[in-house]
């Protein structure tokens, strides 16, 4: 997941329906309005389809009424915007209702098939994002993987997604609740049932994570990230293949002034989207982020 804060934007141009409402105390009950109860409803995320680089993209947001900040949130490979669902809404809380959050999806990784079959590479997901290459790959690992047989595992794996995505909804959920319901929320169970088990999204799951291993065996831009390492946070976990511990120490000897966090706790992994106290826990170590850097500036 990348993390990427804007300065707010004089005015939306689009609205938000579910709005906080402020609620007060009656009159009739013996207070005046001076002594009226002032409750801010949990503004919670909302979902939509928008047209990014000329790509029907999954946005999945929630707008401040007079935001300072706007943060914008690049998920990691599935890249399906759902799952970060109570991660955005902890953030914007944590914020005090003074930032915008918004997520954006990766292009094919949707409910429904936009792009008619095709795939796309780590490169074409960047430059849906932000029109050019970062210029900054972060690994240790070598990941060497055939490209052939890459092509074959994607598509025999993603039929099989298929045929279990032609199961009736109900069926499917149990399906899913049996197997990761007691680790998962029920908003990741809802974005694997709705999202996870299509042919179109597994199989450009699977190409991207490809191409992910192409690229994470070269060497990092080390240069740009110490020219840019104020402005970059890692934050890692005890036992993550992903994300092993190795990268953590490569990164503090080559960029030692950038922020890197270890939760040495196990309180969360890489996928801490998946559950609502993984979401909530990261969601306050990025908060303590931003403010810090806010405070900075």
């Amino acid at each position: 997941m990348l993390l990427r804060l804007f300065p707010s934007i004089a005015r939306p141009f689009f609205s938000l329906s579910s709005r906080s409402r402020l609620y007060c105390a009656s009159k009739e009950m013996g207070q005046d309005s001076s002594e009226c109860e002032v409750i801010q409803v949990k503004r919670r995320a909302s979902f939509r389809l928008c047209n990014v680089s000329s790509y029907t993209t999954e946005i999945l947001e929630i707008l401040a009424d007079d935001p300072t900040l706007h943060v914008v949130v690049i998920p990691g490979n599935p890249g399906v915007v759902l799952f970060y669902k109570e991660f955005l809404e902890s953030l914007y809380e944590l914020l005090g209702g003074t930032a915008s959050v918004t997520a954006v999806g990766h292009i094919s990784q949707t409910k429904k098939s936009w792009e008619h079959g095709r795939l796309f590479s780590l490169q074409e997901q960047i430059n849906h994002k932000v029109g050019h290459s970062i210029g900054s790959y972060i690994s240790v690992e070598m990941f060497k993987r055939s490209q052939r047989r890459s092509r074959i595992l994607c598509v025999v794996f993603s039929f099989i997604v298929a045929l279990l995505g032609l199961l009736p909804i109900r069926l499917l959920r149990l399906i899913v609740t049996m197997f990761l319901g007691k680790f998962w929320s029920a908003t990741a169970v809802d974005a694997v049932c709705s999202h996870l088990l299509k042919y179109h999204t597994m199989r450009n799951v699977l190409f991207l994570a490809m191409t992910e291993f192409r690229k994470l065996s070269e060497t990092p831009d080390w240069a740009f990230m110490r020219a840019n390492q104020h402005k970059i946070a890692f934050l890692f976990a005890i036992d993550d293949h992903w994300g092993p511990l190795q990268m953590f120490e490569e990164i503090s000897k080559q960029v030692p002034d950038a922020a890197l966090s270890i939760d040495r706790e196990g309180l969360t992994d890489h996928g801490f989207c998946c559950t609502e106290a993984g979401s909530s826990w990261v969601a306050e170590h990025v908060t303590k982020l931003i403010k810090n850097q806010k405070a900075s500036e």
